[in-house]
């Protein structure tokens, strides 16, 4: 209980500064945010009323208390670019990049683990895996995604090269997500399509940290199964594939635990240019859009939702290695 309440109270720290940045910014570019409520060619009256309705004359404490009230209740502002508010820009495109980051952070894990568990009991192959995931991560993601648009779309004619699916009635709701979405609306179809849309996407975002964690986790299971406690296992006669399972696996999960954690803000980070490469309507074509126009809600908007969604990812991790480990709640 005690390490939980630590975690939040950490939690709600950092979104507290994150905040404080963010309106500093905000204060400091020069740009009034009574313009972007009422729009560019508002009358001066309006503009006076709308200055004095966000609060825009008061001085700068109460300001801030207006802004975080605000972000409270969701109120993001609106954005000087599709003049609609941005919370109502962000939870349309939302969804395409939670799919899309959901899918590259399930491959970078299953990857990263694959290529742990291979090398560390020396399975043939594992050094093809190896070659394979360390040449991939070597390469800039753009550059990556450039050559797999190149060979497996323009070229092999394999897989498509950019968005979501090719379907005009791709079914668009209840949740947003096309995979969950086109299941719910009996659409194998979409689904198969959508799937295809997604393997260039995900296997160019994934490969980096695939190789980040496989490393974390590979250098764990080298350690464990040469300790004592893995050589007293095989004495009593557990085979390799038990001593790994049983003792090696969860001994050495908090480090690359951890490692997930990180790569997951790596990942929100990598995936505006994955978005933009492959044309994928999320909010990392969204932040390009944004930036293009100088649209400076847009922008805060994007910040605070990544530092969110960071900010629980890594809360969610912590938890994961308390379970792995319980000493880790005492710390």
């Amino acid at each position: 209980m005690t390490f939980a309440l630590r975690r939040a109270a950490a939690m709600l720290g950092v979104l507290l500064a994150l905040t404080m940045a963010l309106f500093t910014l905000q204060q400091v570019s020069g740009t009034d945010p009574a313009k972007a409520y009422v729009g560019a060619n508002a009358s001066q009256a309006a503009l006076t009323a709308a200055r004095t309705r966000l609060g825009l004359d008061d001085p700068l404490v109460p300001r801030y208390l207006h802004y975080l009230s605000g972000l409270l209740r969701g109120d993001l502002q609106n954005s000087l670019r599709t003049r609609a508010p941005v919370a109502s820009d962000l939870g349309t495109v939302l969804p395409a990049s939670l799919e899309l980051a959901l899918c590259v952070l399930f491959t970078a894990v299953l990857l990263g683990a694959l290529f742990a568990g291979l090398c560390a009991v020396r399975v043939r192959g594992a050094g093809l895996l190896r070659a394979v995931l360390f040449s991939g991560a070597a390469a800039p993601t753009f550059l990556l995604g450039m050559v797999a648009i190149l060979v497996f779309y323009g070229h092999l004619a394999w897989l498509p090269a950019g968005g979501r699916t090719s379907y005009r009635d791709a079914p668009t709701g209840p949740t947003g997500l096309l995979l969950v979405d086109s299941l719910l609306a009996g659409r194998p179809d979409v689904f198969g399509d959508a799937a295809l849309h997604l393997v260039l996407p995900v296997l160019c975002a994934a490969i980096s940290p695939a190789v980040a964690i496989g490393r974390v986790l590979l250098d764990g299971l080298t350690t464990n199964l040469e300790a004592d406690h893995a050589r007293t296992a095989r004495a009593a006669g557990l085979t390799e594939r038990a001593v790994l399972l049983r003792h090696a696996v969860r001994n050495s999960l908090g480090p690359a635990l951890s490692m997930v954690g990180i790569q997951s803000g790596a990942l929100l980070a990598g995936l505006v240019v994955v978005e933009k490469i492959f044309d994928w309507p999320g909010v990392g074509s969204y932040l390009d859009a944004s930036v293009a126009a100088a649209d400076l809600p847009g922008i805060t908007g994007v910040a605070l939702l990544l530092g969110v969604v960071y900010v629980l990812v890594n809360a969610v991790v912590d938890v994961l290695q308390v379970l792995a480990d319980r000493r880790l709640a005492l710390t």
